[in-house]
């Protein structure tokens, strides 16, 4: 056995720090955190100073039984886990955990696994930092408080299985807010003019510096000029530089891939973690801007030897991030001379944003020189300008230049013809067109990330988890919604005449946006109603400055979450006892046949409309759920009015009826009690009896399309089509097939082969089919080991045959 045991997080990272090491070393993985807080009650001890009741998670019990009986036999056991909190706090536990001791543990870490930086490590160990481990026990119980606490009340007051957290929540404010800013925006109309002038033999384009209100102002204007003089009145000249951005940091890093790359902020944290793992980024999640000595001799070398020494600027940056935790390096390549890698197609491109960010940051400022025309109109008081850019010399530019959230890309300066003060120029075309306010940009998952960072709410390491639960949750949605068609008016002098002309135009298209759901929108503003310490964003804030002053040492945790438990509990009390209930209920009007209130809530499957009130069995209200377009905000009454319509007869297929109707998933076709969704471009109100054949018939050929192969032998054993190519089924069990397989061509054996097979077993379990099985059922199942699942499934299948062929033996023998 090793005399040195190294515990790091994951198999990817342990495999290559293991390779340079060598001899003498065993590295293995603790597969991330091994144990958490108790998910049986509150796993909280809030009477004796909040003291954790922590539990080894069943899923790690044999990683931890495996790390145990290793560390026993070591000379000495190294916890190389990440150099952050939530790094900190997994060295501590399997300190903990395995019974460890301070004098066979040291405690290494790293911001680049390269053979330099590890040696250096083990060459300077540490213990663990306490108060690092506390900053981080002091936001896990945090959270537990407040989700544990809050969760029930939601359940009470609003809608059962709703969560609430104390960073989730207040990141659904902020997209809350901006979409009722949108909804009271009130768009307003003004002419821009525009006019195309000839200089010498080129064609200038400028912009008049005032706009106008009303179409009559903008025709009198541009009547003035329609025998105008138009001169040069100034033009000047100004040298100007742009420096590049410094290197980056997590969120910086998610804000460009999302704009560059278009990756959502999990994904860009998937592969970021993968190049760090393989050696080939440092660490991924950190708020410093600054360069290692090491980095900077190998960006000066690339830089003069692939562009030249006037292409090199060193330069250090200076972290500006309020709160920045600890001092990290910048996000950079770990060998800066290797411009590409291998690797997939998204590990590349990443990597590709990260070096060229890197190389940009130690390069020259662009050299620009901008240039502005004033151009006047004889008769009028209007100034037309142009501006123009020429650049001298590219510096960082030649390398990378940072994206902008700026949605507005009208405007972009070019280059300018030769011009001087008093020329006369010739106008080919003046036009004045509508043009409408637009209201502030709804979020992107990238310019959510800017936002928080600004705010002070979250670190690194919560941006993608806090984003991806928010939707998760369904309080948030992620999704392109198509605008409309708008009507603008423009008039054009043109060779002395003015002509009317009304255009069209799309507006209101969004893309990868983030939109609030109602139920969203409802438990936003129950909770800032009844818990806005909560929900205020410095409250929020000044916590995250408090863990910071936990990691170094400044306040105890204990007494923190003490200051705020005390009020935040009261209020919880309060609240669960005296509020109304939160439904977002709005009143529509009376149905004029029935003369009852026709009203839109939130119900138990989401957000209805309702028809009358009361309880009595021959007067029950009349439900029907809002379509997936439809909001509680904005529906109107007719639009209800038609939802119950619904469900409708849209005729017969087969003998039996087509019922359309709209269901918590959607629209849908019910006919010979099979369900079949709707298509997107599919109106239930209007949708015809042969689009319901045509839908009904594409489900019933893509089920016959899902199997490749059946075993009648043995009807357990499947090969299917799925979203990700062909798998084997076996019972309960998923499997993906040997590269290069037909899977037409497998035998039931070679299925059952490839279901035994130690490499398949260790993960075919990864895909298993949920069932409906009772809950302490699945829980029995989780004990066991996927392998030991799998085995079990193949094992089964593989007795099943047997029986058969004996049985078929028998048969045979007895004839």
């Amino acid at each position: 056995m090793s005399k040195n045991l190294v515990i790091v997080e994951s198999p990817a990272k342990a495999k290559t720090i293991e390779g340079f090491l060598g001899e003498g070393y065993t590295v293995r993985s603790s597969f991330g955190h091994v144990r958490d807080l108790a998910k049986k009650g509150l796993g909280v001890d809030i009477e004796n100073k909040f003291l954790p009741n922590y539990e080894i998670s069943p899923d790690k019990a044999k990683v931890v039984a495996e790390l145990k009986k290793l560390s026993k036999s070591a000379d000495m056991v190294w916890l190389a886990t990440d150099e952050d909190r939530e790094g900190e706090a997994i060295s501590w536990h399997l300190y903990e955990s395995l019974g460890l001791t301070e004098k066979n543990t040291k405690r290494i870490v790293f911001h680049e696994i390269t053979k330099p930086a590890i040696k250096n490590a083990i060459a300077n160990p540490r213990t663990i930092d306490k108060h690092l481990v506390d900053a981080q026990q002091a936001r896990r119980i945090l959270d537990r408080l407040v989700g544990f606490e809050l969760s029930p009340v939601l359940w009470k007051k609003v809608r059962p299985s709703l969560s609430a957290g104390r960073v989730q929540s207040v990141t659904v404010r902020l997209i809350v807010e901006r979409e009722r800013e949108i909804m009271n925006f009130k768009s307003t109309s003004s002419y821009k003019v525009t006019a195309n002038f000839m200089a010498g033999n080129a064609n200038v384009k400028a912009e008049l510096s005032t706009k106008f209100k009303t179409l009559e102002e903008a025709r009198a204007f541009l009547q003035k000029c329609e025998n105008a003089d138009f001169t040069i009145d100034s033009l000047e000249t100004r040298p100007t530089k742009k420096s590049p951005s410094a290197p980056f940091t997590t969120s910086t890093l998610q804000q460009e891939a999302s704009r560059k790359l278009g990756f959502s902020v999990a994904q860009t944290m998937v592969v970021a973690q993968r190049l760090y793992e393989s050696g080939k980024i440092t660490y991924m999640r950190t708020d410093s801007v600054n360069l290692s000595g090491t980095a900077i001799d190998q960006a000066k070398e690339t830089i003069t030897g692939n562009y030249g020494d006037k292409y090199l600027n060193i330069r250090q940056y200076k972290t500006k991030s309020k709160g920045a935790q600890e001092a990290h390096e910048a996000i950079r390549p770990t060998y800066i001379q290797n411009q590409t890698i291998d690797g997939d197609s998204a590990d590349k491109r990443l990597y590709d944003l990260i070096w060229k960010r890197t190389i940009s940051s130690q390069m020259s400022d662009a050299e620009l020189e901008k240039t502005t025309v004033v151009i006047t109109a004889s008769g009028t008081t209007g100034k037309f300008v142009v501006q123009g850019e020429v650049l001298k010399f590219d510096g960082f530019l030649k390398v990378y230049l940072e994206g902008t959230d700026d949605e507005d890309e009208e405007n972009q300066a070019g280059m300018l013809p030769p011009m001087k003060v008093g020329e006369k120029l010739k106008a080919n075309e003046i036009t004045a067109m509508e043009r409408y306010t637009h209201h502030p940009a709804r979020y992107t998952e990238a310019s959510l990330v800017k936002k928080l960072e600004e705010l002070g709410i979250g670190r690194p390491s919560t941006y993608a988890p806090t984003i991806s639960t928010v939707q998760k949750r369904e309080y948030v949605v992620k999704e392109d919604r198509e605008g409309v068609q708008r009507n603008f008016n423009v008039l054009t002098l043109k060779a002395g005449k003015i002509t009317d002309e009304v255009r069209s135009e799309g507006t209101g298209a969004e893309k990868t946006k983030l939109f609030p759901t109602d139920i969203g929108m409802v438990v936003n503003d129950f909770l800032l109603k009844e818990f806005p310490q909560i929900m205020d964003f410095n409250f929020t804030a000044k916590v995250e400055e408090e863990f910071d002053d936990i990691a170094e040492g400044k306040i105890v945790w204990t007494k923190m979450l003490a200051d705020f438990y005390t009020p935040f509990h009261k209020n919880v009390e309060n609240t669960s006892e005296n509020s109304e209930r939160a439904s977002g209920e709005r009143l529509l009007g009376v149905d004029p046949v029935t003369r009852k209130n026709v009203y839109v809530r939130i119900g138990r499957f989401g957000p209805m409309a309702q028809l009358g009130e009361g309880n009595d069995e021959n007067n029950k209200p009349k439900f029907a759920s809002l379509r997936k377009d439809q909001r509680l905000d904005t529906i109107t009454f007719d639009e209800a009015q038609d939802l119950f319509k619904l469900p409708r007869v849209a005729g017969e297929f087969e003998g039996k009826e087509m019922v359309v109707a709209i269901g918590r998933f959607g629209p849908y076709i019910r006919h010979n009690s099979i369900f079949v969704s709707l298509k997107k471009e599919d109106d239930p109100m209007t949708v015809s009896a042969d689009r319901c054949i045509e839908l009904i018939l594409a489900k019933r050929q893509a089920e016959i399309d899902k199997y490749i192969k059946t075993f009648p032998e043995n009807p357990e054993v499947q090969l299917l089509n799925g979203r990700w190519g062909p798998y084997l089924v076996i019972g309960d069990n998923n499997f993906k097939l040997p590269k290069g397989i037909d899977p037409k061509a497998l035998t039931l054996q070679e299925c059952l082969d490839i279901a035994a097979d130690p490499k398949n077993a260790s993960k075919g379990n990864r895909f298993k089919k949920k069932t409906a099985a009772k809950p302490f059922k699945q829980a029995a199942a989780k004990k066991a080991t996927p392998k030991k699942a799998v085995k079990k499934a193949a094992k089964k299948a593989v007795k099943k045959v047997a029986v058969k062929k004996t049985a078929v033996k028998k048969t045979v023998a007895k004839k």
